[in-house]
């Protein structure tokens, strides 16, 4: 695997557990010939992934507290270089005290994401692993977790390198014969080209699959709770949340700002968002609440339309319609079927799909729920890893450039860059080829300390 050219790694250090109080903290520190500053620091030197008991010493001999150290000679640790971990209680104060220690021993304070940008240009990790990680800290529900951690095992990874792999082998093949315009045909018969190319059509389409399931599992999905005032967006917005997250009152336009909860189902983080009824209004607040709910419907991935069940679709829910953009996916909701003495259901309708419920009495919400995961294209499945619309990108251009490679057939030298541009789009996921300014976006979003 490429990677840039690594200089000799400057020391680095932060703490690396969670700010506020806790029974351990850690201070992790990276860097070259270690020993030194850990024996500087605990006045022991601590032997190779043993667990060292010291006490940790300011610069005028002071205990500052007393812990262990563990060591991790290069390049058998998580960057790749030295690295040193000091375990101790794990009060703040007692940190910044060890923190600053090290500081003063040599190591400079560590940037956002800097230990496992190390991992990365170390080889220790690729690029679609080193994301995993900060997907597995900020995983919001179990199976987002569970497919972080599959990816940060390589699951991801190891369907792209074969699918890469392939790529190149029909590339050369094809390069080959491009001195031999005479025996192209032969070559595309012999090559089983077009074959090639739909086995390798057949398990990207599978991989983006899975790919799109995963970042739905790392990026949850956005609904926005639309419609006009008093039709129970607020009662809705409970009753898919299990509780009392927004204030519900007979008047209308008690809602005057997005409300937002985020819930899981089926293992999907879904991301609530009640918003002002929607009508024309001359007060200044309830105006402003208004425009952020266009806003909002703007950036959502499916819009929920409230309708009271009692007088159905209205001239004003039309005009709210035909301004929704048009890719967004919607559902309209009949409330109040209560009132009604109808019941509970889903039913097609011109240009999408309908639910009656009773938001109320928490009647047919188990149909939306289903019909949200079934509008994002969720399906469950076991082997599902975490992947990020970078990811995404980058597997769609790589399907785009092998459909143009089937397109230039029979003209060997267009086939052939159209391969080549498939196999940069996914070896991109990976970090083979990768920009110093992508790099710099994505470990900028880690946390100091990881």
């Amino acid at each position: 695997m490429k990677r840039p050219v690594v200089a000799v790694a400057e020391t680095i250090a932060a703490v690396a557990t969670a700010p506020g109080r806790a029974g351990i903290g850690i201070v992790r520190v990276s860097g070259q010939h270690l020993i030194d500053l850990a024996v500087a620091l605990g006045g022991k030197t601590p032997k190779p992934r043993q667990a060292t008991l010291a006490d940790f010493r300011d610069a005028a001999g002071e205990i500052i507290d007393s812990g262990l150290l563990l060591h991790f000679p290069a390049p058998h640790s998580f960057t790749g270089d030295d690295v040193l971990e000091i375990q101790a209680h794990g009060g703040p104060v007692v940190l910044q005290m060890l923190l600053a220690r090290c500081l003063d021993l040599g190591a400079r304070l560590a940037e956002p994401g800097e230990f496992t940008r190390r991992a990365f240009l170390n080889g220790k990790l690729d690029l679609a692993q080193a994301e995993a990680v900060i997907d597995l800290i900020d995983a919001s529900t179990v199976a987002a977790a569970r497919s972080a951690v599959r990816s940060l095992k390589g699951a991801f990874s190891s369907e792209i390198h074969p699918l890469v792999a392939e790529l190149i082998e029909l590339r050369a093949l094809v390069e080959a014969t491009l001195d031999f315009p005479d025996e192209e045909v032969d070559f595309l018969e012999a090559a089983d080209a077009f074959g090639r190319l739909d086995r390798l059509q057949g398990r990207l389409e599978a991989l983006l699959d899975r790919a799109q399931q995963g970042k739905l599992l790392q990026a949850g999905l956005h609904v926005v709770l639309a419609g006009q005032p008093n039709v129970g967006k607020s009662s809705l917005l409970n009753a898919l949340a299990g509780d009392d997250v927004a204030i519900v009152t007979p008047v209308a336009g008690t809602t005057r700002d997005v409300v937002r909860s985020s819930l899981q189902i089926g293992g999907v983080p879904l991301h609530i968002i009640d918003t002002a009824g929607l009508r024309a209004t001359d007060d200044e607040i309830e105006r402003i609440g208004i425009e952020r709910t266009w806003r909002e419907i703007d950036n959502a991935d499916v819009v929920v339309l409230i309708v009271d069940a009692r007088t159905g679709v209205s001239d004003a829910e039309r005009e709210i319609l035909a301004r929704l953009p048009a890719h967004l996916a919607r559902i309209t909701v009949f409330n109040k079927v209560d009132l009604t003495g109808r019941k509970s259901e889903r039913h097609d309708e011109s240009g999408g799909v309908a639910i009656s419920l009773s938001a109320k009495n928490r009647e047919g919400i188990g149909l939306l729920r289903d019909e949200l995961l079934r509008v994002a294209g969720w399906h469950p499945a076991e082997d599902v890893f975490i992947a990020r619309e970078r990811h995404l990108r980058a597997l769609l251009a790589a399907r785009t450039h092998l459909n143009e490679a089937r397109a230039r057939l029979p003209q060997l030298e267009l086939f052939a860059e159209e391969l080549r541009l498939a196999q940069t789009a996914l070896s991109a996921i990976t970090g083979e080829f990768s920009a110093d300014d992508l790099l710099g976006e994505i470990f900028g979003r880690f946390c100091i300390g990881k």
